[in-house]
């Protein structure tokens, strides 16, 4: 099986007898990546965060990816706010928070600019704030 590689020295040709992986890019520019055994593709696109956060209480960011600010909204009620916009409100968003007692992320409401995030008590569902707090976003960017 040949591939092609794309070097500072042009386009080589490479020759695997093994099993590979191939990786295509449409007129569109999108990428698509075959699985391990070859049965089914992934877009690349599709399949990468887009947005992720990790905060403590109140709003200091500890790191993250695409997002410029963080507000406190109230009690366990976070909102990170993107870096660079969401194309519509149509995408997926999971968190979790770092303490035991308080381990359940909910949104409130998601838009294109930000979601707001409620943590909440795993055992009785109100909300509270954290010590650590993890959100990511999954979805098509504007």
């Amino acid at each position: 099986m040949a591939l092609t590689k794309i070097g500072s020295g042009g386009i080589e040709n490479i020759t695997n007898t093994a099993n590979a992986t191939f990786l295509t890019i449409d007129a569109s520019e999108q990428i698509t990546v075959a699985s391990e055994g070859g049965a089914v593709t992934t877009s690349v696109q599709q399949g990468l965060a887009k947005a992720w956060i990790q905060h403590n209480a109140g709003t200091a960011i500890t790191n993250s990816l695409n997002y410029a600010s963080l507000t406190d909204v109230g009690t366990g009620n976070y909102r990170p706010n993107y870096t660079n916009n969401m194309a519509n409100n149509d995408y997926a968003a999971a968190g979790f928070a770092g303490n035991a007692s308080t381990n359940v992320c909910s949104g409130n409401e998601m838009n294109v600019t930000y979601v707001d995030t409620f943590y909440r008590v795993g055992s009785t569902g109100s909300v509270a704030d954290v010590s650590e707090a993890q959100l990511m976003v999954l979805g098509d960017l504007a």
